[in-house]
């Protein structure tokens, strides 16, 4: 089948790694482009296209939404700033702007929309906006509940309104456009008025509303499955848009809701932070900002005194800062134009179009034994009619027939197949945001199951980012952190203190109450602080003995952060703090315990790296903390936001060592990686011997395990990396760009790979990579936005769990194939084999609809919700291009299908006779309807049928195991459908026999088709103990043979049309053409041994010049 069973043994791989193979639009990457999406839809013979596609994504409106959206937030930005600019030019001209008592929401958004800074001096500056709105640059608004009810009141709330979700009567109408129901429709009307005209009112109305009634029912069914799988992703998106924003209230940093901010917060940028709404800058230090989802300008906006303006839904690019949040919501641009579009879900995974493939190779032959079927049933028709009394009668049996050709394709268009796609996806995203992970894309959730390799960060990831100093070098010796405070002079201690508190983007809120100081920042911020807290240091005074003058945040590529303060008696001093043998590596002198400083000899640098390889093999992260007295005179003058702080030279005065426990459960995770064949690779920028120290601890370095540092990984050669990589383990002081670079080689060599990360830099490799698994908790909205999930809690556990959601969805799509399949071929067999030997079908179309609906939607619903097992975890990943229907699914389909062909076969020819059905003391018939015993046969074999299809779909839970009742009554979805099949069933056969041409059983007849179907377990339980080949069945010898065949009669075909083309060699383009062809594949064309032909230059295109063909050669 197409997309399905297409052998794939030696499939190209593409520079990103990603399988390549122009012959099958079926296969595309996980991340597709629209282009390759657009070259499968070309491919598919959209039978049912309606229906077929409505699990799909809409490629016009992905762009065109795109566009809308840039060019709305353009629009909008331009006429708000052009309408904010000339009020304020014309306030100019009349008056001076006068400091107001108050402000308005919608002046602040005027103020914010103009960008006109020369209007703030004239407002008292940010100092006289923040006391007119009654908050505090540094400890922000009070943040009482009355506070924040009474700025909401007034201001607004940092909210949008929602789009208004499509109506459920939407959803019933599409499903109204499916062209085979819409047939089936007419067919019941033309069906309902030959009836009554022919039989009267009274009973001529029953087949025709029968079939309508079997419409309806299908059109309501799709309808409420779209409605709730809208819903569901409605609710996923809404999870999505729930961001955690640093703020202060009262003097306390704390993380807010973005949907809780109110107008007057002081908000806290960092690098990849979003802007929660209008603002305007209050302090910091190289603030970039990425306007360019609002304007549309890729070049990033400095933010400081002479730029203050900042728009909601921007990017914070680099630096740091503060800003004072002055519009909200609807105020805002963002709010305003976010509140237009709708978040619908319209993304393609990979398996979505292989099922499509396999839908389309299905659908031709259904419409193939369709379009026989009619066919048979016409030629025994005009063979049998008396033309003499051709009426209403005989014409309704026409419209049967073609009725029920129409329900023929309708049943084997397994539409069921993108469905059970959906909403086995759906299902995943809501149970996985159980287990911490939110999906962001859909492909995700498929692409996971087929994981090789996972490259993880070590921080918060696989340890609990619960960061404490335990160990400390400082001013020349060891000492313990705890007695720090009376071992040192105060001098040094002070020394001490004041780069704790001032080189920081962190904070300390001690309670008024007296309780216990209050510690914010990154984990490891957070440490360094608390260690200062325990030196007997007061954050707020330290900091007010020195202000700071410039600052040089941390990055992953510096690995360091450094500040420069002015002291209150004038002098200048620099402070620096990151990665020990960086920092160490820039000084040149060390203070030791008499606060004396001493050159830093080449036996003191060794002893200092001696200390940090024992910490660092005690697991420990190390800081080093070094400072450099500046001349006062050597500082220039005027602004310093480009001025970089001076870092060599300067005088080492401590080196820490920070303990982050192993996160519990990590060892056990990364072991059940490692049992189910994806490889755990730690990517850290921590130094290699704690990276190795913490890899052993979790489990992830084993014997003949590499570790390496980023730096010497990078200089390798491709070939050097691609033979050391399946041993690398371990990379550690790794730059943005090594992380990058080892994604991009390991799906090179054919790895589906996961990588995690939470700073702007990983964005590179979490877009590269297959899987991108950003951190809820220390991830930076770039990087989230970057990723295809989000882990939420921080957890490599949780990672696990993803893996085993994404096995689950490809498992549960196999089960449903293979009971779909199943029914697909016993369905189209008994019909058109019975209307070959008899003609007439056994299966109405009421009853093809009802089959159609158990196939579909319940069978979807039931298969795809089932829960994953521990079990999938001891198998190899899903290959990506791994056949979906496997050796096990054809035995297991061919060994159904033969028992259930047998048994309804043997009812259909000899039904009657076995049960002793008879026509004796029933009326004879109306015309053109069935006889009773007829009628009751067909209701048995209708019966039949369905419990087998009942029983079957209980034998697919498990397609590899005997035991196919494990974990049966856990699935309440799955156990409820059956129960729902089997009372429907039950009311269609017992009550609604005139519109489903079925006549009550009694109960021993309604024994005999239970036992049916349930024989047909037992039978399915020991084909599964038959062997199958490990080969994939395409890539058998027989298959391969078969295969041979059919493409050498194709080309022998395509031969003789070549040479028929090229035998007159008239002069004409299409006959050069044909014999250039000829040439070309070593064969001289008839007639033409000592013609010519055209000669081809160096473009591939033919000149006018003249070439002799010899021995089957282009001359």
């Amino acid at each position: 089948m197409a997309g399905a069973v297409k052998p794939l043994a030696s499939p190209q791989l593409s520079e990103a790694g990603q399988v390549m193979d122009d012959e099958d639009p079926f296969i595309i990457p996980p991340k597709p482009p629209v282009d390759a999406l657009r070259k499968w839809r070309s491919a598919t013979l959209a039978l049912n296209a309606s229906r077929r596609f409505r699990y799909t994504a809409n490629l016009n409106r992905v762009e065109e939404r795109r566009l809308q959206r840039l060019g709305r937030f353009k629009t909008a930005g331009h006429v708000a700033m052009a309408a904010a600019r000339f009020k304020n030019s014309t306030l100019k001209k009349t008056q001076e702007v006068a400091v107001p008592a108050d402000y308005t929401a919608e002046e602040l958004s005027d103020l914010v929309a103009a960008g006109d800074a020369s209007v703030l001096p004239q407002l008292g500056g940010v100092q006289g906006i923040c006391q007119t709105l009654k908050t505090d640059p540094e400890d922000g608004i009070s943040g009482t509940p009355e506070d924040v009810a009474a700025r909401q009141e007034k201001f607004g709330t940092n909210t949008h309104p929602e789009k208004p979700r499509k109506p459920f009567w939407r959803f019933v109408w599409e499903a109204c456009q499916d062209t085979t129901l819409i047939i089936l429709a007419i067919c019941a009307v033309v069906s309902l008025a030959v009836e009554m005209n022919t039989q009267g009112t009274k009973t001529g109305w029953y087949d025709g509303a029968g079939i309508g009634f079997a419409v309806t029912l299908c059109v309501f069914v799709t309808a409420i499955s779209d409605w709730r799988q809208s819903l569901q992703f409605a609710n996923l998106n809404k999870e999505k848009g729930k961001i955690y924003i640093n703020v202060v209230r009262g003097g306390k940093r704390e993380k807010v809701l973005i949907f809780d901010l109110v107008v007057g917060d002081i908000i806290f940028l960092n690098i990849g932070d979003q802007v929660p709404g209008d603002g305007i800058f209050v302090q910091g230090h190289q603030l970039t900002i990425d306007e360019s989802s609002m304007t549309g300008e890729s070049q990033p906006m400095h933010k400081n005194e002479q730029k203050p303006f900042m728009m909601a839904g921007t990017k914070v690019s680099d630096g740091m800062g503060t800003m004072v949040l002055t519009g909200v919501g609807m105020h805002t641009e963002w709010g305003k134009v976010m509140a237009t579009l709708s978040e619908d879900v319209d993304e393609e995974t990979p398996l979505q179009v292989r099922l499509n493939g396999a839908a389309t190779a299905i659908g031709k032959m259904g419409l193939l034994v369709a379009v026989f079927t009619f066919i048979v049933l016409m030629i025994r028709f005009f063979a049998t009619v008396d033309y003499g009394h051709f009426g209403g009668e005989e014409g309704n049996r026409i419209v049967e027939y073609f009725s029920i050709a129409v329900t023929i394709v309708v049943v084997a268009v397994p539409e069921g197949l993108p469905l059970a796609v959906t909403l086995t996806l759906a299902y995943s995203m809501r149970k996985m945001m159980n287990d911490k992970a939110l999906v962001r894309h859909l492909a995700a959730c498929e692409t996971m199951g087929s994981a090789t390799t996972i490259c993880s960060d070590k921080t918060g990831t696989l340890t609990l980012n619960q960061m404490s100093v335990v160990a400390s070098w400082i001013c020349g010796s060891l000492k313990e952190p705890d007695t720090l405070a009376t071992a040192l002079q105060d001098d040094a201690l002070g020394l001490l203190k004041e780069s704790v508190f001032n080189n920081t983007n962190g904070s300390v809120f001690v309670p008024k109450d007296g309780g216990a100081p209050e510690v914010s920042g990154s984990p490891t911020e957070a440490a360094v602080l608390t260690f200062g807290v325990k030196l007997g240091g007061n954050f707020e005074e330290t900091k007010a003995l020195a202000s700071v003058i410039a600052i040089e945040p941390f990055n992953s590529a510096k690995k360091r952060m450094g500040v420069a303060v002015k002291r209150k008696d004038g002098s200048v001093r620099v402070h620096w703090k990151g990665a020990s043998e960086i920092v160490l590596g820039l000084c040149t002198s060390f203070l030791d315990s008499d606060n004396q400083v001493h050159a830093l000899t080449p036996e003191k640098v060794q002893e200092l790296q001696g200390e940090i390889q024992r910490m660092a093999e005690g697991s420990l992260r190390t800081l080093c903390l070094a400072y450099k007295e500046l001349d006062p005179a050597s500082i220039p003058a005027g602004s310093l936001e480009e001025w970089p702080v001076p870092e060599e030279g300067l005088t080492c005065m401590a080196i820490v060592g920070i303990k982050d426990p192993c996160r519990p459960g990590v060892p056990e995770a990364v072991a059940l990686c490692q049992r189910a064949g994806v490889m755990v690779r730690m990517v850290t920028g921590d130094n290699v011997v704690t990276a190795k120290a913490i890899a052993k601890e979790c489990g992830i370095l084993t014997e003949g395990g590499v570790a390496i540092e980023g730096k010497d990984f990078r200089v390798m050669s491709i070939e050097e990396q691609e033979k050391l990589l399946p041993r690398l383990q371990v990379m550690a002081r790794s730059s943005p760009t090594d992380k990058h670079m080892l994604v991009k080689r390991l799906r090179a060599m054919g790895n589906v790979v996961g990588v995690t990360g939470d700073g702007t830099n990983d964005a590179p490799a979490l877009h590269e990579a297959d899987i991108g698994l950003s951190m809820g908790i220390a991830g930076t909205e770039v990087a989230k936005e970057s990723s295809d999930i989000i882990i939420l809690d921080d957890n490599f556990a949780s990672i696990v769990k993803v893996i085993r959601w994404g096995r689950s969805v490809y498992v549960n799509i196999q089960k449903f194939i293979q009971f779909q399949l199943t029914v697909n071929v016993v369905a189209l067999s008994i019909n058109f084999v019975s209307a070959l030997a008899s003609g007439n079908v056994p299966l109405t179309a009421v009853q093809l609809l009802w089959v159609n609906l158990i196939m579909d939607t319940l069978g979807a619903l039931a298969l795809a919700t089932e829960p994953p097992t521990d079990d999938l975890l001891l198998r190899p990943p899903v290959g990506r291009t791994a056949p979906l229907i496997t050796n096990f699914m054809f035995r297991n389909i061919a060994g159904q299908a033969v028992y259930q062909l047998i048994v309804l076969f043997t009812l259909q020819f000899g039904g009657k006779s076995i049960f002793g059905f008879s026509d004796a003391g029933y009326p004879p018939p109306r015309v053109g309807k069935e006889t009773h015993s007829t009628l009751l046969n067909g209701t048995m074999i209708f019966n039949a049928f369905v419990f087998c299809q009942i029983f079957n779909e209980i034998s697919s839970r498990k397609p590899e195991q005997v035991n196919c009742f494990e974990g049966f009554f856990k699935n309440k979805m799955f156990v409820g459908i059956i129960f729902i099949t089997i009372g429907l069933q039950i009311i269609i056969v017992e009550f609604l026999g005139d519109f489903a041409t079925t006549t009550p059983l009694n109960w021993w007849q309604w024994i005999v088709c239970v036992i049916i179907g349930l024989v047909g377990m037992p039978i399915a339980a020991l084909v599964k103990l038959l062997p199958v080949p490990n080969k994939p069945f395409p890539e058998t010898r027989y298959f391969r043979w078969l295969t041979k065949i059919l493409i050498s009669r194709k080309k022998r075909k395509a031969h003789a049309e070549l040479k028929a083309k090229a035998a007159g060699h008239n002069g004409s383009a299409e006959a050069e053409g044909a014999a250039i062809e000829l040439a070309q594949a070593g064969e001289t064309p008839a007639g033409v041994a000592s013609g010519h032909l055209p000669v081809a230059n160096g473009n591939g295109e033919y000149a006018n010049g003249k070439s002799e063909i010899k021995a089957g050669k282009v001359v």
